[in-house]
């Protein structure tokens, strides 16, 4: 039984909670939380369950096994260092750290302790996404020439960091399972439209093999769109998060290029084909991730989405943002 300490039941935190409690290899030992009211949500839910406005008590409790971190990201590296220090296994939310010293100390002191880094990319847990992956590597659409997504909405708006940093991790995470590279370069757009923070912005990572992955990320949308568009050189797939029952719809549609000497260098023909939409399976992602991560820290094994997959993806967010400050300059990954 992995007993966990969960920091932080603001937003997402109570989520952590619920579904650690249903998981029959894992216990929740205690909550923290600065606010009062949080606290008092948490006693009312779990009565039995331990809470205290004091992190340390935590961090430092010879009756916790793991700590999840589920707090603003400017505090994931203090609180994970402790707890990695106190010989703790540790779950973070997204995205890992601030930047990629933070997040390169962090895994080089787990690796010196034996200890476990799990970073919270829900996304790669969906039935969709592990979906998309499976017809990748089924080679079902060929090879991937590119990610293009849609990720906006009305808030909620953050006051430590933009909308990348906020939003554009679960496409960086999707994309970085997906491709399986690291980026040759990055350029990112937007404006800042309060306190400095971008509200708005596009971001484009270039990949080995002319493959491109575009992101447009947005806080002040008036409608709420997770779309997704994957073209392969066979077929193409189009993943809308917000469809309850076919959320992905593979289209055997493309375009064959073929190069001829004379008048006409270039003929581009079109296919059209059938339209299907594979079975997605419904477990709650979040619940599977949390399994995995007890699986994996029971077995000592490294799980895929750990702290170097969480390090990929704040260098991409360090590069994405260098670029937006530039205003759309080139950034080498």
């Amino acid at each position: 039984m992995l007993r966990f300490g969960v920091i932080g039941y603001g937003y997402w935190g109570p989520n952590i909670v619920r579904n650690l409690r249903a998981l029959p290899q894992a216990t929740v030992t205690a909550i923290c939380d600065k606010r009062d009211a949080s606290l008092k949500r948490a006693a009312q839910a779990y009565p039995d369950v331990h809470v205290t406005n004091d992190c340390s008590e935590l961090l430092s409790s010879p009756d916790i096994d793991a700590v999840a971190v589920i707090t603003p990201v400017w505090t994931h590296f203090d609180l994970a260092l402790r707890a990695l220090e106190n010989g703790k296994h540790v779950f973070v939310e997204k995205p890992f750290t601030s930047n990629s010293e933070q997040a390169e100390r962090l895994i080089n002191l787990a690796e010196q302790k034996g200890l476990t880094i799990m970073v919270d990319h829900t996304f790669l847990f969906t039935g969709a996404v592990r979906k998309i992956r499976q017809l990748i590597d089924e080679g079902a659409i060929g090879k991937l020439q590119y990610y293009d997504s849609t990720r906006v909405n009305l808030g909620l708006f953050q006051h430590d960091i933009d909308v990348l940093w906020d939003l554009a991790p679960h496409d960086l995470s999707i994309v970085d399972y997906l491709i399986g590279q690291t980026p040759e370069a990055i350029v990112a757009t937007g404006a800042p439209h309060h306190n400095g923070l971008a509200y708005v912005a596009f971001m484009t990572a270039y990949f080995p093999g002319n493959v491109i992955a575009h992101v447009n990320v947005n806080w002040l949308s008036p409608v709420k769109i997770r779309t997704t568009l994957l073209g392969g050189e066979k077929k193409m797939i189009v993943w809308n998060d917000l469809e309850a029952d076919e959320k992905i719809k593979v289209y055997d549609k493309g375009v064959e290029i073929e190069n001829r000497e004379g008048v006409y260098e270039m003929l581009v023909s079109y296919r059209t084909g059938d339209m299907w939409s594979p079975k997605v399976e419904a477990t709650e992602a979040l619940k599977m991730e949390l399994g995995y991560f007890v699986e994996c820290v029971q077995s000592r094994r490294r799980p895929f989405n750990d702290g170097a997959a969480g390090l990929r993806v704040v260098r991409m967010l360090e590069a994405a943002e260098t670029s937006l400050q530039r205003k759309g300059e080139l950034v080498l990954a």
